[in-house]
């Protein structure tokens, strides 16, 4: 059974404009008002004015709005409450409520960064997924100052499209080889090279993991791959986990837990969203992606608990519990990561529930064998608005995924900490020497909120571009050794 799959996951609506659809249109300017500001703003307006902003009872929070309407009775102004600075949530309250008219950023004391973050919200305000409904409604313009960086606007709204996109695709709609051609799309807008290598292809190409948690679905795995860049840059791997539907294998889960499987793929999402950011910018990096797209089912062919398979890496994993099969899968990718050497190397992965029993549904957690580099990850996604909370690679909680028959376990013997275990699971396939950072997250927003719909979540996304962007954005290229 399919759905209608015409679906381009990488588009953006037509509302930011650089000037007036027509000479004679009316715009409407949309003014920030420092909260600290707010009663020297009110001085200056007229008695008329005021009155509006008391009976509003609006007085320049962060991220509030509010309207005033001229003696005709036709709104001629919006008002947003700034704190300290505009940030891409700031706007979305007004956004999302104003109806489909032109506006225009009036914002002359604000730094070009914070209006382009005004127009990121913009964008994120009018995400709506309504691919499987007739939906007509038009949504409000914006006329963006000139000199902005389009580029950045356009390449972090367009990730978070892409993520949301494909989480919330339907999993009749988003199979693992049409996950795979999504990558070959990106690859192809950006001029990248890319391979997928599909079904008893996977055995041949010693990945045994990815093709044993796939087997038991009549939608073959696959492992899709993409390479850009400058092989004499920096080399950054991004690894995203791709189940596009979980139902825990053997060790099925209850329907309550079955009914959000189909967002088992935002890993692989957020890891493309990140690729797309890093081919916008032309980042001086060389970069590798891979996602093992897969799906978890139930057949007379699928794994099975207890069974021992062997890895890329020729070290054995015993399975304590089919529906722990994301690290499975992540963990051919990462030894396929590591015999490439790489400056650094992520992986995002709806990886367990602990995550969110550990720190709610509003971050990730991050880890990193490098505990700075966990530590300056968590201060960056909160500066940007993009939590990630950085939780220890505890090593005494390994002893509960060895196995008296096997090298490892890929299912923690009742240690509540199930993030910590699986993350100490993917570190057991990840070579000492490689700079590793491993995120666990929900992808899912459980009811909306301002610029962030209801459905795919993108989590981390802004966080590890940024981190990556300073950290090799002014390197020269080195050559490989």
């Amino acid at each position: 059974m399919t759905a209608h799959t015409e679906f381009d996951f990488l588009a953006l609506p037509d509302i930011l404009q650089t000037a007036p659809l027509n000479k004679t249109d009316r715009v409407i300017p949309i003014h920030f008002i420092k909260t600290a500001q707010f009663e020297k703003f009110t001085q200056k307006l007229s008695p008329f004015y005021q009155n509006q902003i008391k009976a509003n009872k609006w007085s320049a929070e962060d991220s509030t709005f509010t309207k005033t309407v001229s003696e005709d009775g036709e709104c001629d102004a919006v008002y947003v409450g700034v704190e300290k600075s505009i940030g891409i949530f700031t706007i979305c309250a007004a956004a999302e409520k104003l109806p489909p008219q032109q506006y225009v950023l009036e914002a002359s004391t604000f730094k070009p960064e914070e209006l382009e973050n005004a127009c990121i919200g913009w964008l994120l305000s009018s995400y709506k997924f309504d691919h499987f409904k007739k939906n007509n409604k038009s949504a409000p313009t914006l006329i963006i100052p000139k000199k902005l960086d389009t580029t950045r606007i356009e390449s972090t709204a367009r990730a978070a499209y892409l993520v949301r996109n494909l989480i919330n695709l339907p999993p009749n709609a988003l199979g693992p080889k049409t996950l795979a051609n999504c990558v070959v799309t990106l690859a192809e807008n950006f001029d990248a090279m890319y391979r997928i290598t599909e079904d008893k292809e996977l055995l041949e190409e010693n990945l045994p993991l990815i093709y044993a948690v796939g087997d038991g679905s009549d939608r073959r795995p696959c492992l899709a791959e993409l390479a850009w860049g400058n092989p004499n840059h920096p080399h950054v791997t991004l690894v995203g986990k791709g189940v596009c539907f979980d139902t825990g294998g053997y060790d099925i889960k209850p329907s309550a837990g079955m009914l959000l499987m189909k967002k088992d793929m935002g890993g692989a999402a957020m890891a493309m969203a990140t690729a797309l950011m890093i081919m916008s910018a032309k980042l001086p990096i060389y970069l590798r992606l891979f996602v093992p797209c897969v799906e978890n089912s139930v057949s007379g062919h699928a794994y099975r608990p207890s069974d021992i398979l062997t890895s890329r890496s020729g070290q054995t994993v015993e399975i304590g519990n089919t529906d722990a099969e994301g690290r499975l899968v992540l963990a051919d990718c990462l030894t396929m990561a590591c015999e490439e050497s790489p400056d650094l190397l992520i992986d995002f992965a709806t990886l367990t529930g602990a995550a969110h029993y550990a720190v709610g549904y509003d971050m990730g957690i991050v880890y990193s064998n490098n505990e700075k580099l966990g530590h300056d990850i968590q201060k960056l996604s909160l500066q940007l608005d993009d939590p990630l909370w950085n939780l220890p690679l505890w090593r005494n909680y390994k002893k509960d995924i060895l196995s008296p028959i096997a090298d490892i376990n890929n299912a923690g013997s009742g240690n509540p900490a199930g993030s910590i275990t699986a993350a100490l699971f993917l570190e057991h396939f990840v070579s000492p020497e490689t700079t590793w950072v491993h995120i666990d997250e929900r992808a899912w927003q459980n009811s909306p909120q301002p610029g962030r719909s209801q459905g795919g979540r993108e989590m981390g996304v802004r966080t590890i571009f940024t981190l990556i962007e300073q950290r090799y954005a002014k390197k020269k290229a080195t050559k490989k050794k």
